[in-house]
């Protein structure tokens, strides 16, 4: 009955590991880093209000609107507006708000897409044509942003992959010792009936 109860009880504990082991595979825990990500985030979106090149702001490179043709604004730092603006800002605040581990995956990936983009964004506006302007500080600050972006979301990232490693571990471990101690008690309880029998033909 004991050997019973113990086998219910792991059983329930195993249950209970498997299933918080679910819930670290699906969640983050960004913990002190989710107040950094929010603030660079806010940063991220309110340098699209600032000049990107000459008198050129980051909206207007996303809508491509009439100065941005005329600052002859490439194709590089349209994208890296785009991907800054759908990664930066919109996937990173989902990943927070959900803290799923999907979209924190995501908000990584689009960062450091981003970050390449962006400096190719301002080796464009380095290398443009005499008589326009190069890169303001509006697209330095959101490249430098995502760059620390996708830092934190590395981390975070990280973070819950070593969490999920140490329940996995913790899990096999467990089964290991169940397994080895269902095998001794099945032994134990096959040399009591030998002993039994042994006793029985001294007596006779």
């Amino acid at each position: 009955m004991n050997g019973e109860a113990e086998v219910a009880d792991f059983d329930a504990y195993r249950t209970e590991i498997e299933a918080a082991e679910r819930r670290v595979a699906r969640e983050i825990d960004p913990g002190a880093r989710a107040l950094v990500v929010a603030i660079l985030v806010f940063i991220l979106l309110g340098s699209f209000i600032l000049p990107h090149t000459g008198d050129v702001r980051g909206w207007d490179v996303l809508f491509s609107s009439h100065d941005a043709a005329a600052a002859a604004v490439a194709l590089p730092s349209r994208v890296f507006a785009w991907l800054a603006l759908v990664f930066g800002v919109g996937l990173s605040m989902l990943a927070l708000l959900t803290r799923r581990w999907a979209l924190a995956w995501l908000a990584l990936a689009g960062s450091a897409l981003a970050s390449g983009t962006g400096l190719l964004a301002v080796w464009s506006r380095q290398t443009v044509a005499a008589g326009h302007p190069g890169p303001g500080i509006g697209l330095i600050v959101s490249w430098v942003t995502v760059m620390l972006l996708t830092f934190h979301w590395a981390r975070v990232v990280w973070q819950r992959t070593v969490v999920q490693l140490a329940a996995e571990e913790q899990r096999r471990r467990l089964a290991a010792e169940q397994q080895s101690k269902s095998l001794l008690d099945t032994l134990g309880d096959t040399e009591e009936p030998r002993n039994g029998t042994a006793a029985g033909n001294g007596d006779r």
